[in-house]
């Protein structure tokens, strides 16, 4: 499955979320690292919510740049 991942630069480094996964997160001081670190607590999360038989949410989001 491919979720949508947010990207946010801050002044201490990057965050990350996926909005069809409520309460997954990751922050780190480089995007390489943000990345790296989601990407591995995404599968921790999905793999959790399997063992505790939870539903895993389909991949709704969607994401669009609007000029203005």
């Amino acid at each position: 499955m491919k979720y949508l991942i947010v990207y946010e630069k801050s002044d201490t480094g990057w965050g990350a979320y996926a909005p069809d996964l409520p309460g997954l997160g990751a922050a780190g001081k480089t995007l390489d690292e943000v990345k790296e670190l989601i990407r591995e607590a995404m599968e921790f999360h999905l793999e959790g919510m399997r063992e505790h038989g939870d539903p895993i949410p389909p991949p709704n989001a969607i994401t669009e740049y609007i000029s203005v």
